[in-house]
Parts: C-alpha cells; structure tokens; sequence
C-alpha cells in the first residue's frame, strides 16, 4: 500500500495557512503544520484528527535557520511545501517608512521561504513527485502607495519563485506560485497596523466579498492536486471587486 504523501504548511496557525491544512488534509495529505504559536497548530492538528486526517504540530520560526534545518532532518521524503508565512507591518511612504519593518518582512517573507525552501528540497526530489507553492501576493507584481516594504519582499519572493523554476528543471519537483490580491482574514490587516483594529477595518469598508482565507486554500489545493506533468507557474486571484492593487469598487 503506497504511503500517504506528506505536505508542509508554514504559517499554519491561522487565515491561508491553515484553510490551506483543512484543504490539504481533506484531499488525502498528511498535513504537517508549522507555525511559532504551538497552541494553534495543536489545536488544529487535533481538529483535523478527531475528523479522521492525519495531522501533526511542529512549533517552527522560518527565520531561524537552524530550527529549520532540525525539522527538515525529519524527511527523506516529502510531497508538498507550501510556503505561506509571511505577512505585512505597516503602511508608510517610503520617506517615513521604519527600516526595522522593512528587515522583519523581508526576513520573514522572502528569507523564510528560501531556508524552508533549501531545507526541504532533497526531501522534495526524493520523492519523486515534489511540489514546491510560494504565497506570494499581487504585492510581488504591482506596487501601490504606502506598501512600499511589503511590496519589495513579496517582489522578492516572486523571483525566487521565479528563479527556482528555471534552476530546478528537469528534476521531479515543480514550482507554483499562486499571487492572491484583496484577502479579508482574521489577523493580516490587524496586524500590519500593530492592532488598530479600525485602521483594518478600513482596507475592507465597501467591498463586495473580498477573497477569504477558503477560497486561496482552495486555488492552492487545486494546483497541487493537477497531474505531476502540470505545473501552475503563476496563479493570480482577486475578488472581482478589485481590478488591480489600486482599483478596488467600493460601495461607500
């Protein structure tokens, strides 16, 4: 009986991430859910238990290499990465923007996905059937006013993407890249105003369904689950309130 193929999910404790675990899991993964809050990825882990998936919870900060590299030592083999953490701090000009932000997005977004990346890449060729997903965002393609840091590292983050590809073909591991636009989740807004839960409230005020955390789970499933010869280089998604990073209908 051939073996449940395994996927990891980085950023697994809450909105993309763990959608992206219940979506996984349901399609016959066995999902390993990473995250730095060990309390939600147990408590997830456990949820997707008791429905009858297999599931497993390994406390992890992408930006820390050597963690990283002990959690990798745990698979000779491994069918699904997907890449999700990552996030946003602030919303200032360039002018006034905080480097510090700047280095924490960058080092999260693109810097954490390149050392779970390296890290888990034998894994994924030994498998004979690896698939590598980088969450990226319509942030690494087009800029807007005010994103200035968070849209450098998602740009970041797409030519890695980019580049892996054109390095590692011909090898059993294919690269997908899925770039979601306006996404309303419990935490990402909240958090790139440091809390301010008006400010957040803000991004949304007027828009017709913005995407939820299910509906980018669901693309991401989808371009996992295509035959082994199909590869999703680049899967763009929007609301279709939003036309581009900066047109957005609103009914205010």
């Amino acid at each position: 009986m051939a073996a449940t193929p395994i996927a990891v999910i980085t950023g697994a404790s809450s909105g993309i991430g763990a959608a992206t675990a219940r979506q996984l899991a349901a399609a016959g993964y066995r999902v390993v859910l990473t995250a730095r809050r060990k309390d939600r990825i147990e408590t997830l882990a456990a949820e997707l238990t008791e429905a009858g998936h297999k599931a497993t919870a390994y406390a992890l900060d992408v930006t820390d290499r050597a963690a990283v590299d002990e959690f990798a030592t745990a698979f000779r083999s491994l069918a699904v990465l997907v890449n999700n953490a990552g996030g946003a701090l602030g919303a200032d000009p360039v002018a006034t923007g905080d480097p510090a932000d700047w280095r924490q997005m960058y080092e999260t977004n693109v810097i954490g996905t390149l050392n779970v990346t390296q890290a888990l890449l034998p894994a994924l060729t030994a498998s004979g059937d690896g698939t590598v997903v980088i969450l990226s965002s319509t942030a690494g393609l087009s800029t807007y006013e005010g994103g200035g840091g968070y849209v450098a590292a998602k740009h970041g983050e797409h030519v890695l993407a980019e580049t892996l590809r054109l390095e590692i073909v011909g090898t059993p591991v294919r690269v997908i890249e899925v770039a979601p636009g306006m996404v309303k989740t419990d935490e990402f807004a909240t958090t790139r105003f440091r809390g301010d839960t008006e400010k957040a409230a803000k991004i949304y005020a007027g828009v017709d369904a913005p995407l939820s955390a299910d509906d980018v789970a669901d693309t991401i499933t989808w371009a996992v689950t295509r035959p082994s010869h199909v590869n999703i280089d680049l899967l763009v998604v929007r609301p279709r309130a939003q036309a581009s990073n900066s047109k957005v209908h609103r009914t205010l």
